[in-house]
């Protein structure tokens, strides 16, 4: 027998043994499978940085829907209406809704614990609070990034009835915003066929509007947690 008979045996032995698994390798490969999915954004936090990022820009807007008709004046007719993004922080967004030259409105948007809240901060000319004012409502459910709605609050129940306003009891607000197209306020009432809309154009930003009625006086009283005599 010659030695390479004896060795190849051998040689492709130790080959083999080279290309098997040890019993102790614990190494394993991870797959895109195995690999957790990332956990969804908040669309709350991403609604509420979509309006942020329009802070210091104002925009014009129309009557999209406004139903039914109101048998007295309409305060919405033949007006320019705008919005401003006015004051933003980590927790609290300002936007003044200004009707022609009646600067009382302007709607608070808040980032709490539990999700976000929108109030109406109503003013008249000497900047001091008109009787219905801070009335709103807090999400009920974590809406979308696009779209968010808020349910009338007991504290604006209690309001509403106190002032003879019994209609709005069923108020639920809601704001819209396409990014870069358009943002939407909206008021509707659960119980009847009330619908009032406004869009507003953002594609076009416009000059900065004059500051609304008791501005300085709303920004030293920080957040406010609670609070014209329309509901919309």
């Amino acid at each position: 027998m010659t030695i390479s008979r004896i060795l190849l045996p051998a040689t492709f032995a130790a080959a083999l043994a080279a290309c098997s698994p040890s019993a102790t390798d614990t190494t394993t490969t991870t797959t895109a499978a195995d690999t957790p999915a990332a956990a969804p954004a908040d669309p709350q936090q991403a609604f509420f940085d979509r309006i942020t990022a329009l802070c210091g820009k104002a925009f014009e807007g129309s009557v999209l829907t406004d139903r039914p008709v109101s048998d007295g004046p309409d305060p919405f007719r033949d007006q320019t209406l705008t919005m401003h993004v006015r004051d933003c922080s980590d927790r609290e967004i300002r936007i003044p809704f200004n009707v022609g030259d009646n600067y009382s409105r302007t709607w608070v948007l808040t980032r709490t614990d539990e999700g976000l809240r929108l109030k109406h901060d109503h003013r008249l000319e000497d900047g001091s609070d008109d009787p219905v004012t801070m009335y709103g409502g807090e999400t009920a459910s974590s809406g979308s990034a696009t779209r968010q709605e808020f349910p009338v609050d007991t504290f604006s129940q209690e309001m509403f009835t106190r002032e003879g306003m019994d209609v709005s009891n069923t108020n639920v607000w809601a704001m819209e915003i396409d990014p870069g197209q358009r943002f939407v306020y909206e008021l509707a009432r659960t119980d009847q066929d009330r619908m009032f809309r406004v869009g507003f154009d953002l594609t076009r930003p416009i000059a900065t509007p004059p500051a609304p009625w008791g501005a300085e006086e709303a920004l030293d009283a920080g957040d406010v947690e609670e609070g014209g005599a329309t509901a919309d």
